[in-house]
């Protein structure tokens, strides 16, 4: 236990040497303030980037007909069709949606003007799937879907194109050779920049229109869409078992998820977060080093001081008390401030940054960064203490 005394002692030479005190504890500050950005960062970044990728459709599996090359024929039986789309629903529990798409492309006239698009054919559960933001209107629904309506959706930037002052609901708009009602205006929430069946200016329509109008009525990819994250795998596997089951054996299916593009970033945010937590270690460790050469410089300066105190009775573990609670004040004083320092910053940039990225605090990283300053502290601190603790008092009294 450390007495009354010692701490008097302690903060009598911190106040005395206030200029070397502050600049050793700002060391700290910038130290312990470091490490907690560091992970609060590193969360920020993990959870936008997850977010990003779930955006594109959460717990998503997706399954394809792999086409045989130009030397082979292609067997019509092997397409995905809609009661391979049933069969999916109907056989894996953890399935919670089921969707089927189908493009293919064609030219919508805007003012005077015709404009390449791409005529996408959906099923009802493909806007839950893939996360689709209707701006307008409404979507496809089930007596749509069955009744084969002449209605369809535009993205934004085509609504924008075709119908740039108007509203465009209930406004016909012609696809190739055919005439639909506009019954809505979409986007997708996170884009794919062309890489999935929605581009930039699409037409979407009910699949089994867009079936009679193409002469054929295959799916080209299936999605389905697992209860639980933790269900994806096990989908996916099933997804292929169903589709190789009810086609011929020759058939080939490309069934994959989202899952190894979550495993990539939450893997870069590993190796991003472990050199951040490096870099502030570094400056936590150079903030202990000064400490240990201020503590050391003040040993040199107080020996006669230290030899006085033992002269007097003071015994050797008091003298090492007093450094290493110096050492622990100074540390644990910048602990404190850059952890206020780094939650302050935390809370100021919160509402800057846009939506849907938040900035998360973990108490964790708090409790880590504060624990390891002050143990850096008294780390450093420990020499200089025990050098002063170990002098002799005839020595230190004779010293100039």
């Amino acid at each position: 236990m450390i007495d009354i005394e010692t701490w008097h002692a302690a903060l009598s030479a911190l106040r005395a040497n206030k200029l070397k005190a502050s600049l050793t504890t700002l060391g700290v500050v910038i130290g312990t303030a470091s490490m907690v950005m560091v992970v609060t960062v590193a969360l920020t970044g993990k959870r936008y980037i997850i977010a990003q990728i779930e955006g594109v459709g959460a717990n998503m599996v997706y399954a394809e007909y792999v086409r045989a090359g130009s030397e082979q024929p292609v067997a019509i039986g092997d397409e995905i069709t809609a009661l391979d789309l049933d069969a999916v629903r109907a056989s894996i529990p953890q399935v919670v949606e089921v969707a089927g798409t189908r493009d293919m492309p064609a030219t919508v006239v805007a003012p005077s003007v015709e404009r390449p698009v791409s005529l996408v054919g959906v099923t009802e559960g493909f806007q839950r799937i893939r996360n689709l933001a209707v701006l307008t209107g409404r979507f496809l629904d089930a007596d749509d879907i069955a009744t084969h309506a002449k209605v369809c959706l535009l993205t934004r930037e085509l609504a924008a194109r075709i119908f740039p002052e108007t509203n465009p609901l209930d406004r016909l708009v012609r696809v190739g050779e055919l005439r639909f009602t506009v019954i809505g205006v979409f986007e997708e929430r996170v884009a794919t920049f062309g890489q999935s069946e929605i581009q930039r200016e699409s037409v979407l329509i009910a699949l089994p229109l867009l079936g009679d109008y193409a002469g054929t009525r295959f799916v080209r990819v299936l999605y389905a869409q697992a209860n639980r994250p933790e269900d994806v795998s096990s989908v996916t596997q099933q997804v292929g078992a169903v589709l190789r089951a009810r086609h011929r054996a020759a058939a080939s299916y490309r069934v994959e998820n989202l899952t190894s593009l979550l495993l990539a970033a939450q893997r870069i945010s590993l190796a991003l977060t472990i050199v951040l937590v490096i870099v502030a270690f570094v400056t936590l460790v150079i903030s202990g080093i000064g400490i240990m050469n201020i503590m050391l410089v003040t040993v040199t300066e107080r020996t006669p001081e230290i030899g006085l105190r033992m002269a007097v009775g003071a015994p050797r573990r008091k003298i090492l008390g007093q450094f290493l609670l110096e050492a622990a004040l100074m540390s644990g004083a910048g602990a404190l401030a850059g952890t206020m320092v780094a939650v302050a910053l935390s809370l100021t940039v919160r509402p800057l940054l846009p939506h849907p990225m938040t900035v998360p605090i973990s108490g964790l990283s708090i409790v880590l960064a504060f624990a390891v300053s002050c143990g850096t502290g008294l780390l450093f601190g420990y020499l200089p203490a025990r050098r002063a603790a170990s002098l002799h008092p005839t020595e230190a009294l004779r010293h100039e």
